[in-house]
């Protein structure tokens, strides 16, 4: 199942269409699979009921919600959840039709995905993806593995960082600068747009955050830099 907001009440996200999917659709392999931010709080709360299929709907469904967006709509593909595919498998079927219906709109999301080697044919789809309107940020849990995404160059590359990081150079020499979001008061996702640029070489770091920001820093899924 997957849900979808016309309009998001988060500040920090602003006012878009947002979308949520269920955890199954999330890979077990993700550093942050037991603390994620969006296990709790009201997002928590939303997303079991997208998850146990109280609230949402079908792909197909989902999919002609998109295509009836305003053209030239920003809007974020999963607050919670990942791309279609249970697991560590993306569905490509389901990916193609999602970036069929965003054409002419402004989608853009975060994978954990993996799409290194085994997993030839997820790497593909993220690179056609992001080629044809859709970006997928490839996520990742330290900034070690940020620099290998980034090596692959298929995506964008994002990574969480300790709460009290400042913009840095990774140790492959990568420029991070932190989400604009999270260091400006009148910065969102709608004014920012940054992570919807498929093209860009920076990497976006984002702070450490929600309910179990500590639990996080604490279980060091990210490289802490000195």
């Amino acid at each position: 199942m997957v849900h979808l907001t016309l309009k998001s009440a988060n500040v920090k996200t602003g006012p878009i269409p947002v979308s949520t999917s269920a955890a199954e659709t999330c890979p077990t392999s993700c550093g942050q699979y037991g603390v994620c931010y969006g296990k709790f709080g009201p997002l928590g709360l939303h997303w079991s009921k997208v998850s146990n299929g109280e609230r949402g709907m079908s792909w197909l469904d989902f999919t002609a919600a998109i295509a009836a967006l305003p053209a030239g709509q920003l809007w974020r593909h999963n607050q919670a959840g990942d791309l279609p595919g249970v697991d560590q498998v993306i569905d490509t079927d389901a990916l193609r039709l999602l970036v069929r219906a965003n054409k002419g709109r402004k989608g853009f999301t975060y994978s954990h995905k993996p799409v290194g080697a085994g997993h030839d044919w997820n790497a593909v789809a993220v690179r056609w993806s992001n080629r044809h309107g859709f970006t997928i940020n490839l996520s990742a849990d330290t900034v070690q593995q940020a620099d290998e995404l980034k090596s692959h160059g298929i995506a964008p590359v994002v990574v969480v960082v300790p709460e009290d990081t400042d913009a840095f150079i990774t140790p492959a020499g990568n420029k991070a600068i932190i989400c604009p979001a999270q260091t400006h008061d009148n910065v969102s996702c709608d004014t920012c747009r940054l992570c919807q640029w498929a093209e860009r070489d920076v990497i976006v770091a984002f702070r450490a955050h929600g309910t179990k920001k500590r639990e996080i820093t604490e279980a060091k899924v990210f490289t802490i830099l000195k």
